[in-house]
């Protein structure tokens, strides 16, 4: 027990040593009676935390200053050095802890600057990251503020938090052009609905993610497109983005039945096979069922995305067209009829490929967490601020994650598994599933495996 608990200090980060070093257990502990029996808080206006920062931070800037003139406060060294010190400045600079008035230091010249707060700094610490991930985490810019000061004592403008929020753009930009891999053997897509102003009015528009499944099986978030116009112009211009960022090749689209989409598909990869997705499909069918009759409909539509090859499935289409529930639902049928052309593709391959093309579940769970997210904003100013959060919540989420991990590896053998949710994740089964891929399109895939030493 001695061995694990001296394995684990000395493991412990630095910045920990490093107050267990000056600040002990002991010590604490008479500082938290102390700020209990005055009632002192920890953080806020007026609290302790802000105070000790304000207090090293001070510290810091004066010892800045004495390397930046060369001579201690109050040595003769500096007698006739042309710079001495010239009094102080104050400043209030907001932290995660609240705002702290500082006495910033100067130099008779205006030649100083502090690397610890550096001059028109009005954010210091990882309070940029705070706010960040409040507006991640589906937060608007009035509930962050009301948070800020109820929490940390921390008044910030509204112009404020925008500029910070609007500073990520570039970052967005940059993602939703960068270069892309030529080949991904696999791309899924799909849709969330956002609110987005228009004008005058508040419309309903489609947020469309596109992941890609590369060589390796590992999933990437491709791109977010928000649909303002219908159809194959809007598709067309998706797929030539996706092209000119160096896609070269798509074996197949798992989509879900999008007006315009396996045309502008085709256009621009003409191999490409547009699949849809079998569980949308059936969700699609089943619209038209009663509650009572869920069960026994379903139970004849397996045959049909179960069957080894298409004219098995077309045999299972035509007993349950001419079954007592078949004839009580013409629209389910007529569903299955209309998708056939576009979900038939999924009859000509094998278990281990039918597995990783079955659904867009990939995107769906994704966009389950999204949903979450955007649910209380209400609307988006602009189609800009729609993909800036959505990124933005995705990479949160990736992160919450990627700590979770870190945290669960230092418990041995009692970790949990914590997978990524889309973005590096790996396609269950995918080795098998290429293995199938390379049988039916040697040509175009073996390029792409069979690399030069």
């Amino acid at each position: 027990m001695a061995m694990t608990k001296k394995r684990d200090v000395e493991g412990e980060p630095e910045a920990r040593k490093l107050r267990r070093e000056f600040f002990g257990d002991d010590a604490l502990d008479r500082l938290m009676a102390a700020t209990d029996e005055r009632g002192v808080s920890l953080t806020g206006e007026g609290g302790f935390l802000p105070e000790m920062i304000k207090a090293v931070l001070e510290r810091g800037m004066s010892v800045e200053l004495s390397d930046h003139l060369g001579y201690e406060k109050g040595d003769r060294a500096g007698h006739g050095s042309g710079n001495s010190r010239n009094g102080t400045t104050p400043k209030t600079v907001a932290t995660e802890v609240g705002d702290v008035a500082l006495d910033q230091p100067r130099d008779r010249n205006s030649t100083f600057a502090s690397a610890l707060v550096p001059k028109g700094a009005r954010r210091l610490g990882g309070l940029e990251d705070m706010i960040i991930s409040l507006y991640a985490g589906g937060m608007t810019i009035r509930d962050i503020q009301h948070h800020l000061a109820a929490t940390l004592g921390t008044e910030l403008s509204h112009e404020t938090i925008s500029k910070v929020t609007e500073a990520v753009a570039d970052e967005v930009l940059a993602w939703q052009h960068r270069p892309l891999e030529a080949f991904y053997p696999v791309l899924y897509m799909d849709a969330l609905v956002v609110k987005v102003r228009d004008g005058a009015h508040v419309t309903n528009r489609s947020a469309h993610l596109a992941v890609g499944v590369d060589m390796d099986g590992i999933k990437h978030v491709l791109g977010i497109w928000v649909q303002a116009s219908e159809g194959a112009k809007f598709w067309a211009g998706v797929c030539a983005e996706l092209a000119n960022r160096g896609v070269k090749d798509v074996l197949i689209v798992c989509c879900d039945g999008l007006t315009g989409f396996p045309e502008a598909i085709e256009a621009t990869w003409k191999d490409a096979i547009v699949q849809t997705c079998t569980v949308h499909l059936i969700r699609a069918s089943m619209r038209f069922v009663s509650y009572g009759d869920r069960k026994g409909v379903a139970a004849m539509l397996k045959p049909i995305y179960t069957a080894p090859n298409e004219d098995a499935a077309l045999v299972a289409l035509a007993d349950f067209a001419e079954s007592a529930l078949g004839k009580k639902y013409p629209a389910t049928v007529a569903s299955w009829e209309n998708a056939w052309d576009r979900f038939t593709p999924f009859l000509a391959f094998g278990p281990a490929l039918r597995k990783v093309i079955y659904t867009t579940n990939s995107i769906e769970s994704l966009n389950y967490q999204l949903r979450k997210i955007i649910k209380n904003r209400g609307h988006f100013p602009n189609d800009a601020a729609a993909v800036k959060l959505l990124w933005l919540a995705i990479r949160n989420i990736e992160d919450k994650r990627a700590r979770e991990r870190a945290k669960q590896a230092g418990k041995g053998k009692d970790r949990q598994s914590v997978p990524r949710l889309v973005e590096g994740a790996v396609v269950t089964g995918w080795r098998a599933a290429l293995g199938e891929l390379s049988l039916i399109y040697p040509d175009r895939i073996n390029a792409y495996i069979l690399t030069p030493e």
